[in-house]
């Protein structure tokens, strides 16, 4: 099997995501490597976390900057990295659209709700004002359009009768540091994989 896909995480804040994503090697042997966290805010928690997992790290306020010019400061980073793979962790900030095509079917994200539903901010009251049964995440490709690429894979949180929006979104999160990894990886695996088939149909002559 080919080397690891090199993957940059983009964060805003404290990193959770991060963390599960970066200490999944200690449980298995993933097809991944993360080679740059970057982040729009400079003084974001996730980036202390980073560097004491020794990962390099890149940041840049995105005040005062349009998103469009911000976004190319992000995708040139990503590049002198050698990036395949983007994973969205705790990233605040809508992408530009130009950023969007330019890694088209390479940006994963992990949305705190069970897509198609809710979709965009406060999922966790929503889902409760809704009565539902069940709260989750979802892990899906990154399109123009908010929460609606392709998911990848969801686990289900049970609500509970006593929740509210902060006892079920601490569930939901522990939920998202199982799940992402796992997600990631396969994905990653599968882009191996497919590499690998196209390589052996060229080698071949088809």
């Amino acid at each position: 099997m080919s080397k690891r896909i090199r993957v940059g995480v983009l964060i805003s804040g404290r990193g959770s995501n991060l963390e599960a994503l970066a200490d999944y090697k200690r449980k298995a042997d993933p097809y991944y490597e993360i080679v740059l966290v970057a982040s729009n805010v400079p003084e974001a928690r996730g980036l202390v976390l980073a560097r004491r997992f020794g990962l390099p790290v890149w940041s840049h306020s995105h005040k005062g900057m349009e998103r469009a010019a911000f976004d190319r400061l992000i995708d040139a980073e990503l590049r002198r990295h050698d990036v395949e793979v983007i994973a969205l962790a705790g990233y605040m900030r809508l992408l530009s659209p130009e950023f969007i095509r330019g890694w088209q079917d390479r940006i994963l994200n992990i949305h705190p709700s069970l897509l198609p539903a809710y979709k965009g901010l406060d999922t966790h009251r929503r889902a409760l004002l809704a009565g539902e049964e069940y709260g989750g995440c979802s892990v899906h490709l990154v399109t123009d359009e908010l929460d609606s690429g392709p998911v990848l894979a969801q686990s289900r949180v049970r609500v509970e009768p006593r929740d509210d929006p902060e006892t079920l979104a601490a569930r939901v999160l522990q939920a998202e540091h199982e799940l992402y990894p796992r997600a990631l990886d396969e994905f990653c695996w599968n882009l191996i994989v497919e590499r690998e088939r196209r390589a052996g149909a060229i080698d071949a002559g088809f």
